[in-house]
């Protein structure tokens, strides 16, 4: 089980109420919630291995230098050196070191790779897996991996992580009517303002859709535009050509590294807290025991 940190702790904060506080007033909404996502997935699950994947870099200079708007509207301060500083709530910000301090207590593995997304981290380990991966994600550009074949689903939080949606090749052709890689393709033809790709102009989600249906993939788009005999408008056409240049360097923005250079790492779930006194420590510093608690009973076997 791979677990896309950062999206789930953004969804804990926005999910559980800020009133829920440090005994010195500090917010620790967005830890509580992480943690007891953890423990009911756990409890629902079983994975044999869970991975916390970490953003090391949440807008990596390689992506930003084929597409300079790639997530810019969330950039708060550029960097000379490191990444530049994202946007981040005033009072989740704080609660970031806390949460990834939990993590390393508890003995939960902790992954991210300088110069690379968690996406990435995830697509690296889910390439290396040679049984069944699940993606915890609240990110839907993670289901290009897809992969019913090789047993990769995602696992959508809709409601908390109580109602999970199992996203499986069948759930995405009924959605989107494409597979895992073909929505990677549908991705970048429709374009994404959240994360700043401006996508074919025209080309919106149900077009993009029909013309992977059409014509394959992303290369076959490309050669329909230059075949005279296709049956693509003449606006798509004129769209498409205009786009070359774009859709000559989306694919590697938009698709997940499956090569990043992960350190060596042991990805067992934990049945025991690693570090118990420093567990016991953040619950009485952070007024965390009830979350602490329930996690301790989700990871005995």
């Amino acid at each position: 089980m791979l677990l896309d940190t950062a999206s789930l702790y953004y969804r804990a904060y926005f999910g559980v109420p800020d009133s829920v506080k440090a005994p010195d007033g500090t917010p620790v909404n967005a830890v509580r919630g992480l943690l007891d996502f953890i423990g009911r997935l756990v409890q629902d699950h079983r994975p044999d291995d869970l991975v916390a994947c970490m953003d090391a870099d949440w807008r990596p200079h390689w992506r930003v230098e084929l597409i300079p708007s790639y997530k810019a509207h969330r950039v708060a301060q550029e960097t000379e050196t490191g990444p530049d500083v994202e946007e981040t709530p005033d009072t989740l910000a704080p609660q970031v070191p806390i949460i990834e301090a939990a993590l390393d207590a508890f003995g939960i593995a902790r992954v991210g790779v300088a110069g690379y997304e968690a996406d990435d981290v995830i697509g690296t380990l889910t390439a290396r897996a040679t049984g069944p991966v699940d993606i915890v994600t609240g990110d839907r550009d993670l289901y290009q991996l897809v992969d019913d074949a090789r047993r990769r689903r995602v696992l959508y939080p809709l409601k908390g992580v109580g109602t999970l949606q199992v996203t499986d090749e069948a759930w995405l052709r009924e959605k989107y009517g494409v597979d895992g890689p073909g929505y990677a393709d549908l991705a970048l033809l429709r374009g994404d303002p959240s994360d700043g790709l401006p996508g074919v102009p025209g080309i919106g989600e149900k077009t993009a859709a029909k013309l992977l249906d059409a014509y394959g993939d992303l290369a076959g788009i490309l050669a329909a535009v230059g075949d005279p005999k296709s049956k693509l408008t003449p606006t798509q056409r004129k769209r498409l050509e205009e786009s070359r240049p774009y859709l000559a360097v989306a694919p590697k923005v938009v698709k997940v590294a499956s090569d990043v250079p992960i350190p060596a790492f042991d990805p067992a779930l934990p049945h025991l807290p690693a570090q118990p006194e420093l567990v016991d420590a953040l619950a009485h510093r952070w007024g965390l025991g009830g979350a602490v608690s329930r996690l301790s009973s989700a990871l005995r076997p």
